[in-house]
């Protein structure tokens, strides 16, 4: 690789600053549904600890908030920079979505944000209650439509090709919006922001028993995040098995990838490695931890089906794309980086399923039976692993982005062909630096923001003659946005 190959630059950059924006994706999410929980139980039972953990979580969710609006900005931007030959061959089709996903996020998100920050002392409880659920609403929307165009890039459909056969032309929106990828994908990404959400309150939570303060208030959101951490969990294992089924269906190499599966296998041939010890292409294996037959239940749903391997694939890619195959050269030019494919796959998975054993054992040692305190111990690691299913969506997505190369539209366009033909490597380098540099800062101001935030936990509710000037109604005392 050249030091300034513009596009292996623009593949980096690319990469980075979509993991950075997706830093705020799921805790934005995630945290929206916990504060309308939240502030539910508060409306229904005016038990003042909800509205306290209502208007805690709600810092935290509007600071996230703002952080991901402005990322995710400069995310799209990117599609003219560095990526316009991609823009202008499928910018018909990957814009659809992308419009009606601009659409919610500055027009339905912001307006029902804007009447939850400004609606505390305005509008009536259940009024103002409506508000956050539907900014929940509009993320989560926002969220599928930019799912959709992903999904199209994974499995295209709902288009033609022009008669020139330059660009790709939309012929049907629903299909594209109902791609089986995308139906897949959306409740698994949910799932997952959901895990994170709740690991954010089981830190917070556990920072402050651990210190015994604000017990009242903190336990039972303790409790509240681990439930939602082990029925999130759940959640990401079931559409994950459908995802993975699509994945079969639309894309096999990725699951043969997943596995450095260079032979097709079936049955108990057809194992899953737990873990190996190899080279980092998987070509020489001197030792791996074999699961029989679950490749081929994961890939089928059968004990006894078969899965195709790497370099079976690749003769068949190469058999139907032989002007792709010529263009990419190599022994097998349509398989993707094994190492990483193989790695993230695992990570993923073991990311989440220890934050999920963690929140396990965190409501059996919390249970009202216990008869002894919460070992120290036992707080800091609540604490520490709030990032785990954060790091498991990160490589997630390193694993579905990774595992479509060498296409940057499956079966359509190759990543090479996609970059901005005209931009020089030291035009992509200078940006790469700056965003890096930026993004860094940024970084530091949102950790600091939540950090300080969490660490002061709920705040008192003002009672009525406190000469604050506010109303006795304990609604409209928390102006505090």
């Amino acid at each position: 690789m050249e030091f300034l190959d513009p596009l292996a630059l623009a593949r980096w950059q690319f990469g980075l600053t979509t993991l950075y924006h997706y830093l705020f994706v799921p805790l934005t999410l995630g945290m929206g549904l916990v504060v309308a929980i939240f502030q539910s139980a508060w409306v229904r039972t005016a038990d003042v600890k909800w509205l306290q953990l209502t208007r805690l979580f709600g810092k935290i969710f509007l600071i996230n908030f703002a952080m991901g609006v402005v990322t995710g900005i400069v995310q799209e931007f990117q599609f003219g920079m560095n990526w316009s030959a991609y823009s202008r061959f499928v910018g018909d089709v990957f814009g659809a979505p992308l419009a009606f996903e601009g659409l919610l996020a500055f027009f339905f998100e912001a307006t029902f944000i804007g009447l939850w920050i400004f609606g505390w002392d305005r509008l009536k409880p259940k009024l103002h209650l409506a508000t956050i659920w539907m900014a929940w609403i509009g993320a989560v929307m926002s969220a599928y439509f930019i799912l959709a165009a992903n999904s199209f890039m994974q499995n295209p459909v709902g288009y033609r090709m022009a008669e020139d056969g330059g660009r790709a032309e939309l012929t049907d929106i629903v299909a594209v919006l109902t791609n089986p990828v995308v139906l897949a994908t959306f409740p698994h990404t949910l799932f997952s922001a959901f895990m994170f959400a709740a690991a954010v309150v089981i830190a917070i939570a556990a920072w402050h028993l651990a210190r015994a303060r604000n017990q009242e208030t903190m336990r039972p959101a303790l409790r509240f995040g681990m439930w939602m951490m082990l029925a999130s969990f759940a959640g990401v294992a079931l559409s994950g098995d459908q995802l993975g089924l699509q994945m079969v269906a639309t894309q096999p190499m990725k699951m043969a990838a997943a596995e450095a599966l260079y032979t097709s296998a079936c049955g108990a041939d057809a194992s899953f490695s737990l873990f190996s010890i190899g080279t980092p292409d998987g070509t020489s294996e001197i030792w791996s931890l074999r699961v029989p037959y679950l490749l081929a239940f994961l890939s089928t749903h059968t004990l006894d089906g078969c899965v195709e391997g790497i370099t079976n694939l690749n003769a068949e890619y190469t058999q139907n794309w032989p002007l792709f195959a010529d263009q990419l050269g190599g022994e097998l030019p349509f398989a993707p980086v094994i190492w990483v494919t193989y790695w993230s796959f695992r990570w993923m998975m073991g990311f989440g399923a220890v934050a999920a054993l963690i929140s396990l054992v965190g409501l059996w040692l919390t249970r009202k039976k216990a008869t002894r305190a919460v070992p120290q111990w036992a707080w800091r690691v609540a604490i520490w692993s709030a990032p785990l299913p954060l790091l498991g969506s990160l490589v997630g997505w390193v694993f579905t982005e990774m595992g479509r190369q060498p296409w940057i539209v499956f079966g359509l366009m190759l990543t090479e062909d996609g970059v901005s033909p005209s931009v020089p490597g030291w035009n992509v380098l200078i940006s790469l630096v700056a965003f890096t540099l930026i993004y860094a800062v940024l970084a530091v101001v949102e950790f600091g923001l939540i950090l300080k935030t969490a660490k002061k936990g709920p705040e008192p509710i003002p009672e009525p003659g406190d000469g604050d000037g506010s109303s006795s109604s304990a609604h409209t005392q928390t102006t505090v946005y």
